[in-house]
């Protein structure tokens, strides 16, 4: 996989699909790397004609990592001066790839903090946009999409020590959030765990993130600008960012689209891959009209 020397920092990414086809950028979670994005989601958007780009966020697999824990205790108070940076810094990271690929512009696709990046993406610098879609996240304001006790719960677990614990980690997490009408099936889960930990397991990265997202401020007031055609997905049955917190999303930005799936939790399972994959082509074709 290429590295780009972008924003002051190394960012790992990949490409599929061909080069002359409208560009497609990935943004993914919280501690998530860029190999979440699944392989059978990203083929259907090629088959819609997109060349796709997904990367590494700062401090998650490949790209580059930080130093330095911040304060969470202070964090969850609302002071987020610890934050080793912000969301906005993880937007301009997605933005100089762009930059350093040569594309002017492109559709953008983010899933939970993913969508966040998004967000800031299209607020700060929505030239470079045509249009974007946000999966399964919020506007950074607290009084929306909080999540269950259940969920926080797993969010905050202590970080494995070992191979096998995150692998179990990641078994009991997708109990907890995963989709309960598409569950993805045991197997599978373990076998993505298992890559994951062998290509770039780094809990401290993920504590960062963590800093970054509840440091954040709100963006509604933000999204009001955003004139570019604007999707909102989220499972109705979502127990790390409920339902409010995409109906929000959705209720920020003039014109946007809201399309909210029965049965889908908190990720992306195979069953749904088709009509998430399709909403968003849907929506990227509205930046022509």
């Amino acid at each position: 996989m290429p590295t780009a020397h972008v924003n002051g920092i190394d960012i790992e990414y990949d490409t599929h699909g061909n080069p002359s086809d409208p560009a497609l950028l990935l943004v993914m979670g919280l501690g998530a790397q860029m190999t979440a994005w699944p392989e059978g989601f990203i083929d259907l958007l090629v088959a819609g004609g997109f060349h796709v780009i997904r990367y590494d966020n700062r401090d998650t697999g490949l790209s580059t990592k930080f130093e330095g824990l911040p304060d969470m205790g202070a964090l969850f108070t609302g002071d987020g001066a610890s934050a080793s940076y912000t969301i906005e810094d993880m937007a301009a990271d997605g933005v100089a790839l762009l930059d350093e690929l040569g594309i002017a512009q492109a559709h953008v696709v983010g899933a939970s903090m993913g969508g966040m990046i998004v967000q800031a993406m299209v607020i700060h610098h929505q030239d470079h946009f045509l249009s974007a879609t946000s999966v399964m996240s919020t506007t950074g304001d607290r009084s929306v999409g909080a999540p269950t006790g259940e969920a926080m719960t797993a969010l905050l677990r202590p970080p494995a020590t070992t191979r096998d614990e995150a692998i179990e980690g990641s078994v009991a997490g997708s109990k907890i959030i995963g989709s309960p009408g598409y569950p993805t099936p045991e197997a599978e889960v373990r076998l993505r765990a298992a890559e994951a930990y062998d290509r770039g397991y780094f809990p401290e990265g993920t504590v960062r993130q963590l800093a970054a997202i509840l440091s954040a401020q709100d963006r509604t007031e933000g999204l009001g600008s955003v004139t570019i055609p604007f999707l909102v997905i989220h499972g109705e049955a979502d127990p790390l960012v409920t339902p409010s917190g995409g109906a929000a999303t959705a209720a920020a930005v003039p014109g946007s689209t809201l399309l909210t799936v029965p049965g889908m939790g908190h990720d992306l399972p195979a069953a749904l891959y088709g009509q998430i994959a399709d909403a968003v082509v849907a929506n990227t074709a509205l930046a022509a009209v």
